[in-house]
């Protein structure tokens, strides 16, 4: 038993944790034919149950699943696993009656019914179950109301709301403008402007997965890699004073891992060039504007150049917000790894004006 914790331990490290969400995402995508199978749907459910059935005697992990605020995201974690499986069952079988020649499953008039009273019932049945459900919820689990505000005792953890945990992850890797504003607006307004950068009928109406390759995997990273498992991330392996935990790992208060905020400039100017850092900011940090400038500025035409097909499908203009809002996306996982693997904090950092990237 204690092998099988510490083996789950060493797999809960964040770098290997992100590492095999995408390995796990790609094997989707690739193998979504046999990962659309029953048996692989109710395997990974029967998986998850037994894994946290499992937890459920160590005592370390009981405490953070039998919380409160904490037993809504281990309904999450079946819901997220649930839905991406059947939605990419329904997604392969529409495409194997496309390539036949049929009709998607959605476009059979045998399976369509009346608003009243067909879909009004079931939505009645469905609205008393889910209130008996809460109610039963309700009185089985305490309301997680914490002791009033108190400057002198402050949470450790000091956790927000499930639905900010992706955002306060984001704090670790970059400045509280790009990870509070910048970004979450951006998320946003790409969320808006998704109906008008992407004007494919394809797909609109019924599942599928083959006609809207590269949009569904895209989507599929941002929810399932960057947001869903950051949530995964901050529940059950951030522990105190922020520091990661495996999840049958004691969360010691005591435990103090030494972080260094490395700038790009200190890598650069002391470690590889073995010179002090300049005084004047703009030569102290020509590095990292430059890598910055070429991120935003240079990556954008290249793109348009490897993927001239996309390029001409949708034009300039949502071309490149498309591939702006992608980068953006992108340099989430790549603060991560930066972070994690050499304790990289800014590639530019100009404190003089309380300008950091």
């Amino acid at each position: 038993m204690e092998l099988i914790k510490t083996f789950i331990n060493l797999f809960a490290d964040p770098r290997l944790f992100f590492i095999m969400s995408v390995l796990a995402l790609v094997a989707i995508v690739w193998k979504r034919e046999a990962f659309s199978r029953n048996s692989v749907g109710y395997g990974l459910l029967a998986f998850l149950g037994v894994f946290f059935a499992f937890g459920l005697f160590d005592e370390n992990f009981r405490l953070i699943i039998v919380k409160p605020d904490n037993v809504p995201i281990v309904a999450l974690i079946f819901l997220v696993v649930f839905f991406t499986w059947y939605a990419v069952r329904e997604g392969v079988r529409n495409d194997q009656r496309i390539a036949a020649g049929d009709d998607p499953i959605e476009k059979e008039e045998s399976d369509r019914v009346w608003v009243w009273p067909d879909l009004v019932y079931t939505e009645l049945i469905s609205l008393i179950l889910c209130t008996a459900v809460l109610i039963v919820w309700s009185v089985g689990l305490e309301a997680p109301l914490e002791q009033p505000a108190n400057p002198a005792n402050t949470p450790n953890p000091s956790k927000a709301p499930w639905y900010f945990l992706g955002l306060q992850e984001m704090l670790v890797y970059f400045d509280p403008w790009l990870a509070g504003v910048v970004l979450p607006s951006l998320i946003i307004v790409g969320l808006m402007a998704i109906p008008y950068i992407d004007t494919n009928p394809k797909g609109n109406g019924y599942y599928t997965f083959r006609e809207r390759r590269v949009e569904i995997t895209i989507f599929l990273f941002g929810f399932l890699v960057l947001w869903s498992s950051l949530i995964v991330l901050g529940t059950f392996l951030r522990g105190p004073n922020w520091n990661f935990f495996g999840p049958f790992e004691y969360w010691d208060i005591h435990k103090l891992e030494p972080l260094t905020n490395v700038q790009l400039s200190d890598f650069i100017w002391v470690r590889m060039l073995g010179q002090p850092l300049p005084e004047n900011w703009f030569v102290r940090e020509v590095f990292g504007i430059v890598l910055t400038l070429g991120y935003v500025a240079v990556l954008p035409p290249l793109m348009a150049r490897m993927f001239r097909r996309y390029y001409e499908k949708l034009g300039a203009t949502r071309f490149y917000v498309t591939a702006m809002l992608l980068l953006m996306m992108l340099s989430l996982p790549v603060k991560m790894l930066t972070r994690w693997i050499f304790n990289l904090k800014y590639v530019v950092s100009i404190p003089e004006y309380f300008f950091n990237i």
